[in-house]
Formats: C-alpha cells, sequence, structure tokens
C-alpha cells in the first residue's frame, strides 16, 4: 500500500522526468545525433543520482556512452543488474505522425512519443521503482543500472566493452532485470522466456558504372533492380517458407504440448487484423500466429532502394541497388552460420552480369528464459500481487541481442518483464504507451524485488 501511495502522488513528477528524456532526440543510427546521445547519457546519470544511486557515471566506449549506477546495502545480499538503453529508432516518415515524436503528448491514457515505451518508458519504470524502494526503506538487495545508447543498433559497442575483465567484475550480479519487451494483451501479464536471434545487413547489387538509358541499353544489360527483386523474391514460397538450403537444419522444434501453452495466451485473429489495418494474415503455412510470431524463423525486406523515386519519370537502368533484409533466429540458430548460409545463397543465385557487396549491421544469438529458475517465479509472484493472476510464459518474436552477450560474457539470465503491447507502434510513427501500464510497471517491478529479496 505504501508503494501505490507513493506512485500515486509522485507519477505528475515521474512522467515530467520521462518526458525529460523522451525530449532529447537519441537516434543511434543517425550519425548527425551523436551529441543527442550524450545529452541523454548525461539526463539518465542525474535521473539516477537523484533517485538514489551511488557511483552514477558516464562511461566511455567505442560509440556511444554507458550510464552506470549501483546500490550496495549488503555485499552479501543478491544483486539485481538492471539494463535498459536510452537509444530509439529514426522517426521517418514525419508525415505519418500525428504528434511530434520528440514532444510527448498525453491523449487517451497514453503517452505518444518516440521511446515512450521503447525503450525509455519501459526502462524508466525501473529507475522510479528503484526511487520508491529507497524513498520507503524497502529496498531488499543491492542493484546495478546499465544503460546503452546502441540496442537499436545491435549493441556493438557495449558486446566489445563486455570482453574486458574488469568490466565483467564491475556487473558482478546474480540475475539481470529487463524491461523492453510486451504482453500478451492489456489485462494478461506475461514474462518473455524466449527472444529471437536476428541476422540484418545490407546487399547491394551492382551493375554498370553509371546509369544508363533503359531505351539503348535495355535488354543488353543486367538491370540491378530487376536482379535484387528476383533474388529477393526467390528466398520465400507460396507457404512462407525459407528456401535457402539449411536454413531451418538447426530450427529447435517445439513440442505439440509447448505449441498448446502458446495458444492459450488470449488472442483473436480478427483483433491482431485490426491493429494493423490488413484484412488477411499470412505466413508460414502449417502454424497459427503466435506460433509464427514465436517459434518461427522469418525473412523480411525493411528497405529497398534503386533507381529514379522522384516526381515523374526516368527512363533509366540504375547502376545500383540495394535492400536492407533481416532474418529472425529461432532457439539453437546461429546467427553467423546463417549469415554464411544467406550470403552463400545469394552469391550462387546471382548472374555473372552484377556484383555482389554485403554490410552487416548485427548478428544475434535467440535467447530462452527457464520457467523453473527462481528468478521467474520471483517475477510471477510479482505478477500475481499486481494483477491478481498467474503470468503466461511468451516467446516473443522480438530480438535484444545484448541479452544472449550477458549470457556469454556474464553467465547470467535475463528476467525479461516487459509491459509493451504490439498497439503501441514502436519502430512506426505514433508510437505510443499507456500511462496505466507505466504506473503499473513500477508497481510491479518493487514485488519482483520483494519476493527475490526474500528468496
Amino acid at each position: 500500500m505504501q508503494i501505490q501511495q507513493y506512485i500515486e502522488s509522485n507519477k505528475n513528477r515521474f512522467l515530467e522526468e520521462l518526458f525529460s528524456l523522451i525530449r532529447i532526440p537519441s537516434i543511434s543510427s543517425e550519425s548527425e545525433h551523436k551529441p543527442d546521445m550524450v545529452r541523454c547519457a548525461e539526463r539518465w546519470r542525474e535521473l539516477l543520482e537523484q533517485a538514489g544511486a551511488d557511483n552514477t557515471r558516464i562511461i566511455a566506449t567505442q560509440g556511444n556512452p554507458l550510464v552506470y549506477g549501483e546500490k550496495i546495502i549488503n555485499p552479501a545480499k543478491k544483486t539485481v543488474l538492471v539494463y535498459g538503453h536510452y537509444d530509439v529508432m529514426p522517426v521517418t516518415p514525419l508525415e505519418l505522425w500525428n504528434t511530434e515524436p520528440f514532444e510527448p503528448v498525453i491523449k487517451d491514457g497514453k503517452i505518444w512519443a518516440r521511446g515512450a515505451d521503447d525503450d525509455k518508458g519501459q526502462s524508466f519504470m525501473q529507475a522510479k521503482a528503484f526511487e520508491a524502494m529507497m524513498a520507503l526503506g524497502q529496498l531488499p538487495c543491492n542493484v546495478k543500472f546499465l544503460l546503452e545508447g546502441e540496442e537499436e543498433i545491435g549493441s556493438p559497442s557495449l558486446k566489445q566493452w563486455l570482453k574486458e575483465p574488469s568490466n565483467k567484475a564491475l556487473l558482478k550480479a546474480d540475475v539481470i532485470l529487463v524491461s523492453d519487451t510486451d504482453m500478451v494483451s492489456p489485462d494478461v501479464p506475461s514474462i518473455t522466456t524466449g527472444l529471437r536471434g536476428l541476422v540484418k545487413f545490407e546487399m547491394r547489387v551492382i551493375g554498370p558504372d553509371h546509369d544508363l538509358h533503359s531505351g539503348d541499353f535495355g535488354g543488353t544489360v543486367s538491370n540491378p533492380v530487376n536482379v535484387l527483386s528476383w533474388m529477393i523474391g526467390t528466398v520465400l514460397d507460396k507457404n512462407g517458407h525459407i528456401t535457402i538450403p539449411g536454413f531451418y537444419d538447426d530450427v529447435l522444434v517445439c513440442s505439440r504440448e509447448e505449441r498448446e501453452l502458446i495458444n492459450k495466451a488470449p488472442y483473436s485473429d480478427e483483433e491482431y487484423k485490426k491493429s494493423v489495418g490488413v484484412e488477411v494474415l499470412h505466413g508460414e503455412e502449417g502454424y497459427t500466429t503466435l506460433e509464427r510470431i514465436g517459434i518461427r524463423p522469418t525473412f523480411d525486406v525493411c528497405g529497398i532502394q534503386g533507381g529514379y523515386s522522384g516526381e515523374g519519370f526516368k527512363t533509366i537502368i540504375p547502376s545500383v541497388a540495394w535492400a536492407k533484409l533481416s532474418f529472425r533466429l529461432v532457439a539453437n540458430q546461429d546467427p553467423e552460420r546463417i549469415a554464411k548460409l544467406v550470403e552463400n545463397y545469394f552469391r550462387s543465385i546471382a548472374p555473372d552480369s552484377v556484383k555482389l557487396d554485403f554490410t552487416y549491421y548485427e548478428k544475434g544469438m535467440p535467447y530462452v528464459c527457464p520457467i523453473d529458475l527462481e528468478e521467474y517465479k520471483a517475477a510471477e509472484e510479482a505478477f500475481r500481487d499486481t494483477y491478481g493472476m498467474q503470468p503466461i510464459p511468451a516467446h516473443s518474436g522480438c530480438s535484444i541481442s545484448i541479452v544472449s552477450d550477458f549470457e556469454q560474457e556474464l553467465g547470467l539470465k535475463s528476467i525479461l518483464l516487459g509491459f509493451g503491447l504490439g498497439a503501441d507502434n514502436i519502430h512506426a510513427p505514433n508510437e505510443n504507451y499507456r500511462i496505466d501500464r507505466f504506473l503499473k510497471g513500477i508497481e510491479t517491478a518493487v514485488a519482483f524485488f520483494r519476493h527475490y529479496g526474500k528468496q
């Protein structure tokens, strides 16, 4: 009850502090926002210090800075490492936003802004849970915070930083707590037990050394856009199955019992279609929508470009075309192996009349969290306290590649305590986050610490 009262009496301040983070356009993938990354990191450090953290600092990396803070109440007690990220996705196309992306607006009980959910809103819940426990003298275990500014581009600097023994020692803990995932529905809590891995890259198809007149040269020179389109079109068959030889060799096939459990989640195809504005769903044949999202690998074209796309028409054979492609992977699939399979496949089918060039942006391992861990049990108890029901274990279609790196480098499991929804439009125009879930997330995080501290 004390925690609920503290949250209620301070919620307006909580929101204003969150808005101070949101207003900083910390887009990690756009180099012109480099100063904004530093500003956002410094603001995070200030907020952690104000919440009661000790030894708050900005840690330089090869890329964007890390933010660290801690509260060690007793070295003999358990330690929770709270991880989050302060970088956000680009906001284009701006014309599709109903509000200014970096000027948060409250409407219909939601915060509308880039980063409202992913991940400023969600990670800030953890900071305010910590503040509440500190203010009321209820912090039951040690806490360390680590915020990074490159999750949206694959966490390259943090992954390199983690390899240093002194940095591993700094992050020594018993478990990692992450709020950067979704619930299965607004009223039914869930704990994410699986994250898909990821391979994302840009493939360039290079033809003539300059654009050519399509009348003079059409039919004699390969058109890179034609070639690129054809190559991409061969990856999926009519049943949504990826055709690349060997791609499914290591896929962990879920049992009938596991698939039945996945499909117990409250879900409606009709509501799903309505939420994304389509009339028909499509995916790998033989699997439900929830199974396609969580336990099956996928292929997507995230962007494609080549030739003339301005006003009017220009009759050319472009000299180059490129596409940004991603493969989401599931348990047992190695992103390095998949990357080699994919690149070898494209090179094997490309005509000799073009050249291919590959630039990789991220290769992330899948992650699985067993539901018999004591940390998982603490999260279950926390949701029972705040939602009055047993949370559902759920496989996510998303990727947070650093979580697997944490397990490899630090030997720690992560508990994925997320409060987002698919309708929050993360990575898209009009990102939003319900205020009631923001506040309930703070309360649930406190409950997790309480139950974990007892263990």
